[in-house]
């Protein structure tokens, strides 16, 4: 079948989903809960037809499940620590290096793989688009050339912190809450503030101290599978720490 005519198809089955969703949503045949999970899942199917088409590398696959593989068991060991998430740093991290397609897929099966273990249940769907989407804004600032790059990037890091729990909020509430209503969700995201806040304390850390050597290594890979090599993390200047005279090595040497 013609790529063009399956991806049609595709995206009819979606767009016809999502319209037989809402309307038993109107006509309450199906509950807030509900609808919610089969948007988010739709949404999903949406993205990660969109982010495949992109990764038509076989090497460059097998590399994205090797990181979602890793993101997924950085995130077990510290499941009896709420809000500490080393999934974040690293899907981060990756999306920044190998793009927003990647970064989306790389976050969205390590909530997947790590629930196996964890726990599979109407979260699933949220936790996916949330570290998805983490992933992938990462490599929006890629554009940024900076000596302060580090900083920026923590600070993002850190504001993913509080965006992952807002997104999984919206989840519980649709999911667990009746009514669902705009001061049940305002309530759960203070409910779950200090989680949030230890979340975005820990992705700031972690991209501030650890994102350039990891960002080093992934380069590497990426050199290696085809890519052109412009480090996303560039060393800093001698002269920006007071060294004006000190010999500069070029790029990639």
């Amino acid at each position: 079948m013609n790529e063009k005519i399956k991806k049609t198809l595709i995206l009819l089955c979606m767009a016809s989903g999502l319209i037989l969703c809402l309307a038993a949503l109107v006509y309450k045949k199906i509950t807030a809960g509900a609808a919610s999970t089969i948007i988010t899942i739709l949404a999903l199917l949406f993205m990660i037809v969109w982010a495949r088409r992109s990764l038509s590398s076989v090497k460059l696959l097998s590399l994205m499940a090797t990181l979602a593989a890793a993101a997924a068991l950085g995130r077990i060991p510290f499941a009896a620590l709420p809000g500490v998430q080393p999934t974040s740093f690293l899907v981060m991290v990756s999306g920044l290096v190998f793009g927003p397609q990647a970064g989306f897929m790389i976050g969205a099966m390590a909530a997947l793989a790590s629930n196996f273990f964890l726990g599979q249940g109407p979260w699933t769907p949220w936790q996916m688009l949330g570290w998805g989407l983490m992933g992938m804004s990462a490599a929006g600032l890629t554009h940024i050339r900076s000596r302060w790059f580090p900083l920026i990037l923590a600070l993002w890091a850190g504001l993913w912190g509080y965006l992952f729990g807002w997104i999984q909020n919206i989840g519980f509430v649709t999911v667990f809450v009746t009514p669902v209503t705009i001061k049940a969700y305002l309530a759960s995201c203070v409910v779950s503030f200090a989680f949030d806040s230890i979340h975005a304390a820990a992705n700031f850390l972690l991209c501030l101290f650890f994102a350039r050597p990891v960002a080093k290594i992934l380069e590497r890979f990426s050199i290696r599978l085809g890519g052109s090599y412009l480090p996303v993390l560039p060393e800093p200047d001698a002269r920006d720490i007071g060294f004006s005279s000190a010999k500069q090595d070029k790029a990639g040497s």
